[in-house]
């Protein structure tokens, strides 16, 4: 298995992760716009683990 297929999916996790906290850090100081922070970061964490799911999938049809 090539680690370098699952790069885009490990930056968009990071990135999520990185909105998902900053998100957090926004509502709990009651500053604007953290509702749309932890939205993007949960779409963009969901996105990459579904991009994941599909690439192992792909990789495990080839082998059989």
């Amino acid at each position: 298995m090539n680690l370098k297929q699952f790069i885009l999916p490990l930056i968009l996790l990071l990135a999520g992760i990185g909105f998902t906290i900053t998100g957090a850090l926004f509502k709990i100081q009651r500053l604007p716009n953290g509702s749309l922070l932890l939205t993007i970061g949960t779409f963009l964490e969901f996105t990459a683990l579904f991009l994941a799911i599909i690439k192992l999938i792909k990789i495990s049809r080839q082998k059989s």
